[in-house]
């Protein structure tokens, strides 16, 4: 089990969603060298410290011992990494409070540390909602690998906090230390909005929804090709963003019975404003979870996905291979999996060790729309 070392705690951490033999860690050097400024400048007991984005809980869980922590972010996945971490380290579950992206952290806090996400409208929401919530004096310090640190980040933390100093780079990593000052209360940007034609609907996104200023390529190929003739079918929109899938799936099937899943809680705060809007009270199930890990076995005629191919930075198809397996074991013989993806991927060879049939019921130049029987 790989160790984070540093002055606040000795700690084994795992990555979310765990795999056998993972070649990457729950933590990186731009964690380490954070850890070790604010050690070096010292934290007083009880000091409120906010951490915003620590995909794994390695911030969170090192310092849960020394402060009093509230960790926010958009990711299911990293609020179960933190709990696991938490209990993995012999920490109380208590001594971390999560508030999820979706929500507004309550200050005041003394400290602000905040690992810059990749998508930098979400970093720019979080700064948007610091305002009123720092306390006299307060320090805000963003930590990245300087591959991973667009210039564009400081320009954020200028705008909203105050004026911004960048320390030298450590093993690849910087730090970017903000000085509050007094601004005017800011007016956020999102979420922003777009209308389609078919189905006729205008889609609301939040800060850190996948192509938040228009419908992706991938998923306007996905909806001319989305099943029909449901009847009551239970069918799952996995991965479901702004939930535009099911949303279609829905209005195309009024009698089908629809639950939609994202890790992003974003994007269930955003497809759940969306069901609303176009769909009034009709019954949904709208969840943030690990995928379809908690639906229950053979209980789903039809799964509808999108799959992402990265987490956070890193690219690669094992997010796509677990939704795979996780949609066969909900779906119910005969079941199917409707998916669109990148030609290139080759899903489908990956779909056929996983169901009894795959056939291409369409596609683009650029992508593929392919149903798995179970």
């Amino acid at each position: 089990m790989p160790i984070l070392d540093t002055p606040f705690a000795r700690l084994e951490l795992q990555r979310q969603p765990a795999r056998r033999d993972d070649p990457l860690l729950a933590f990186d050097a731009a964690d380490e060298y954070l850890l070790r400024h604010l050690h070096a400048q010292g934290l007083p007991a009880e000091t409120r410290v906010l951490v915003l984005n620590d995909a794994f809980g390695a911030l969170a869980c090192s310092l849960a011992s020394h402060a009093r922590v509230t960790s926010s972010g958009d990711s299911h996945l990293g609020r179960l990494a933190l709990s696991d971490n938490l209990q993995r380290n012999g920490l109380a579950a208590e001594a971390v409070a999560f508030v999820p992206a979706s929500a507004v952290a309550e200050g005041p806090f003394e400290q602000v540390l905040i690992r810059v996400p990749k998508t930098l409208a979400l970093l720019e929401e979080q700064l948007i909602r610091l305002h009123g919530q720092l306390a006299p004096g307060a320090q805000v310090i963003a930590a990245a690998m300087l591959k991973h640190l667009p210039r564009a980040a400081g320009d954020l933390l200028e705008r909203y906090v105050g004026p911004v100093q960048a320390s030298l780079a450590e093993k690849k990593a910087r730090l970017l230390f903000a000085t509050p000052e007094p601004k005017p209360a800011p007016r956020s940007p999102y979420p922003t909005r777009y209308r389609l034609d078919r189905p006729p609907v205008e889609l609301l996104n939040h800060a850190n929804v996948f192509c938040r200023e228009g419908l992706d390529i991938g998923t306007r190929a996905f909806l001319s090709h989305l099943p029909g003739n449901l009847g009551s079918a239970r069918v799952a929109d996995l991965g479901c963003g702004n939930g535009v899938l099911a949303i279609a799936c829905a209005l195309a099937n009024p009698e089908a019975r629809l639950t939609l899943v994202d890790e992003s809680y974003m994007a269930v705060q955003s497809a759940t404003e969306n069901w609303r809007a176009a769909l009034g009270e009709r019954p949904v199930e709208i969840r943030a979870a690990d995928g379809l890990a908690g639906q229950a076995e053979r209980s789903l005629e039809a799964v509808l996905c999108n799959p992402p191919f990265h987490q956070q930075q890193v690219v690669g198809d094992f997010l796509a291979w677990r939704m795979f397996q996780q949609a066969r074991a909900a779906l119910v013989p005969d079941g199917a999996l409707w998916i669109v993806g990148n030609r290139h991927l080759g899903y489908h060879v990956k779909l056929k060790k996983l169901f009894s049939w795959v056939e291409q019921v369409g596609a683009t130049p650029k992508f593929v729309i392919l149903k798995a029987i179970r």
